[in-house]
C-alpha cells in the first residue's frame, strides 16, 4: 500500500474522491450497526466508518479483528461529515494490517490514561505516539530550523567539531573516558577550543548544534549528561556584540514558534509570549545583592546556586542577563577586564527558572591565555594544539553556547528536562 495523503492533507472539498491513508489504530468502536475505526497518522487522525448494511464483510472482519496500535494502510472513499475529525470520514474498499500490535499496549497513546515519566521513557517508541509528545518534537524542529535560519541571514557558518577529543574543554573531571586505541581520550564538553580555531581560521563566524557531554552527577529536573548546544564563535565582536545576536535569536525563536506552531502549542495548552529586546543586563554584584535581599547567603566569589538563581529570577521576572562575572569562577579563555583583572567580559544569559547559556569575549593573546590556563592549575603543555594557533595572528573574537533543551522547556513551560529529549542520558538512565 502506498499513502496518498496524510490525515490533514484531506479536505471535506474532496467528497467522493479515492485516497489511501496510514498509520495506526487509535480506536476501534463497535457499536454494532456501525463501526468507527480512528486512525492515527503523523500529522492527526481519521474517521473511517463501517455501516453493515454496506461494507464488504471481509473489510469488516479486518477492522473488528484489529488490535489497537496496529499498523494501517486504509482506502477509500472521502465523505464530507462535520462532526468528523478535519470535516471529513472515510469510508474504506480496503483495509489492509502491515504489522500487527500485541496486547497489553506498553502504555496508553490516547491520553486517556497517563503514565509516569519513566514509564513512558522506557517505551519511548510508544510514547512518541502521543500526540503532546509528537507536539513537543515538532516544536522542537521549529526550533531549530528557526535558529539556523537566523544565523545563516546573519553571516554565521555551520560547521562539526569532533567530539572525541583528547584533552579537557575546560578542565576539571566533569569528562567521560573512552578508549581510543591504545589512548585515552574523552567525550567533548564543549566545541569551545574548536570554533575558537575557526577564527584564526578566518571564517570569522560560525556555529554548531550538536551533542555535548558532561559526566556531573546531578540528578535534577534540568541536567542531562548528554545535550545538545548550540554554539556561536565570531570574529571582531565583543561580549556585548555576541549578546545582542543572543536576545535577537532568542527573540525570533519564540517569534517563529508563536507563528508556525499553533496546531502544536494548541495540543500542548501553551501560549507563548514574545520576550522583549533587550534584555535586561545585571552585574554579578547586582545579582548577589539581589539574592542577599531575598535572603540567600552568598560571597562574592561564589557561583550561583539554584536557590539564588529562582531568587534572582523571581525578582527580574523576564529574560535577562548577568554580566561581568569574577574571573576565578570562569574558564580561562574569558577575557578580565585590563583594568580590573579579577572581572571578566563574561555573561550568563538567564530565563526567570534557570541558567539558559553562558559566554564571554575571549582572550585572544597567546601569553596571557597561556598564563590564564596555568592560573587555573591547568597544564599549558596539553592544550598546545589550540595555544598554536594563538601565535600566528588571532582575531579578538566572542561566543556563546545555549542549551537547545533549556531553550525549549522554559519556552513550554515543561517542568522535567527529559521531555524534551528523545532518548535522554542522565545519571541513572543508558538505555533506551
Amino acid at each position: 500500500m502506498i499513502r496518498t495523503h496524510y490525515s490533514t492533507q484531506v479536505t471535506s472539498e474532496m467528497n467522493g474522491t479515492s485516497v489511501t491513508i496510514c498509520g495506526w489504530a487509535h480506536e476501534i468502536r463497535d457499536l454494532g450497526g456501525i463501526t468507527f475505526l480512528v486512525v492515527r497518522d503523523r500529522e492527526g487522525l481519521v474517521q473511517v466508518t463501517l455501516f453493515k448494511k454496506t461494507i464488504d464483510k471481509n473489510v469488516l472482519e479486518v477492522v473488528r479483528n484489529l488490535s489497537r496500535e496496529s499498523v494501517v494502510a486504509v482506502t477509500g472513499t472521502v465523505k464530507k461529515e462535520a462532526k468528523a475529525p478535519n470535516g471529513y470520514e472515510l469510508v474504506p474498499t480496503q483495509v489492509t494490517v502491515l504489522g500487527k500490535a500485541d496486547s497489553p499496549l506498553p502504555m496508553d497513546t490516547t491520553g486517556k490514561v497517563d503514565a509516569d515519566l519513566d514509564t513512558r521513557l522506557d517505551a519511548r517508541f510508544m510514547d512518541m505516539r502521543r500526540p503532546r509528545t509528537q507536539a513537543i518534537f515538532r516544536i522542537r524542529h521549529l526550533m531549530l530550523k528557526s535558529i539556523r535560519e537566523f544565523l545563516d541571514q546573519d553571516g554565521f557558518i555551520e560547521i562539526t567539531t569532533p567530539k572525541v577529543v583528547a584533552t579537557a574543554t575546560e578542565g576539571g573531571t566533569a569528562l567521560f573516558p573512552i578508549t581510543y586505541f591504545e589512548r585515552e581520550a574523552f567525550l567533548n564538553q564543549s566545541p569551545q577550543l574548536f570554533k575558537q580555531l575557526m577564527m584564526s581560521g578566518g571564517l570569522d563566524r560560525v556555529f554548531e548544534i550538536g551533542p555535548i557531554f558532561r559526566a556531573e552527577e546531578h540528578d535534577t529536573r534540568k541536567h542531562l549528561n548528554e545535550a545538545t548546544s548550540i554554539d556561536i564563535e565570531a570574529s571582531y565582536l565583543d561580549n556585548e556584540d555576541v549578546m545582542v545576536i543572543l536576545e535577537n535569536l532568542v527573540k525570533h525563536v519564540y517569534s517563529t514558534v508563536a507563528e508556525k506552531g499553533t496546531k502544536y502549542l494548541e495540543m500542548l495548552g501553551v501560549v507563548i509570549t514574545v520576550p522583549k529586546t533587550p534584555f535586561r543586563r545585571i552585574t554579578y554584584d547586582e545579582a548577589i545583592t539581589i539574592a542577599r535581599d531575598n535572603g540567600e547567603k552568598i560571597e562574592w566569589g561564589d557561583d550561583l546556586s539554584t536557590e539564588s538563581e529562582h531568587s534572582i529570577g523571581k525578582t527580574i521576572g523576564e529574560h535577562y542577563f548577568i554580566t561581568d562575572w569574577p574571573t576565578k569562577i570562569k574558564p580561562f579563555y574569558a577575557m578580565p577586564y585590563e583594568d580590573k583583572p579579577e572581572i571578566c567580559r563574561a555573561f550568563d544569559m538567564m530565563h526567570p527558572r534557570m541558567e539558559l547559556s553562558s559566554g564571554a569575549q575571549r582572550e585572544h593573546s597567546y601569553e596571557l591565555l597561556k598564563q590564564r590556563i596555568s592560573d587555573k592549575g591547568l597544564n599549558p603543555d596539553g592544550f598546545e594544539f589550540y595555544l598554536k594557533a594563538f601565535r600566528y595572528g588571532m582575531p579578538p573574537h566572542s561566543g556563546w553556547g545555549v542549551g537547545a533543551e533549556r531553550l525549549l522547556m522554559t519556552m513550554l513551560g515543561i517542568e522535567n528536562i527529559r521531555e524534551v529529549v528523545l532518548f535522554p542520558r542522565d545519571r541513572k538512565r543508558l538505555s533506551p
